[in-house]
């Protein structure tokens, strides 16, 4: 099985506004940095060329904007649970397999009130999404940063039992 990091569709290069970054910052490491960068994501950022599915995560806090093209997407969900430190940012599909796959392996989820109007690579904001966006916390570090953030919607905690 292919598990480099893909990218099929230059719709993959949509940028987190920094007040999202900078409401949950700092991070140590972005896998799946954009090649060419607004504004920092994290200390240690990969992109495309870079292919932060090869690297080693180690545990470290991590923020994930994967690419949302499969199998991608996937692949950067997998990593960021197996890591089980940081936030995970995507699309509110809850019938999405890959979505409900981090809904059970989450510490917690916070459904955004309003949708995200992302950034593209020449700093414009982009138009209104077609659905609204996710962000898991894995560690309860970042659960408590989601509680915290300031930012609107419905922390859902996971009583799962570990």
């Amino acid at each position: 099985m292919d598990t480099s990091f893909q990218r099929t569709t230059a719709s993959d290069e949509w940028y987190t506004p920094k007040e999202i970054l900078d409401s949950l910052g700092p991070f140590e490491l972005d896998p799946c940095a954009p090649l060419e960068p607004l504004w920092p994501t994290a200390e240690t950022m990969y992109n495309i060329e870079d292919d932060g599915l090869t690297k080693i995560w180690g545990g470290v806090r991590t923020w994930c904007n994967p690419p949302y093209s499969q199998p991608s997407l996937h692949h950067f969900c997998e990593r960021m649970a197996e890591n089980g430190n940081g936030i995970l940012l995507v699309f509110a599909r809850t019938d999405n397999k890959d979505f409900q796959e981090m809904l059970r392996r989450c510490d917690a989820v916070l459904f955004l009130r309003h949708r995200i109007r992302f950034v593209l690579p020449d700093g414009t904001r982009g138009g209104s999404p077609g659905c609204g966006s996710a962000l898991f916390a894995f560690g309860k570090d970042n659960v408590r940063c989601l509680e915290q953030c300031g930012m609107e919607g419905v922390l859902m905690k996971n009583t799962r039992d570990d």
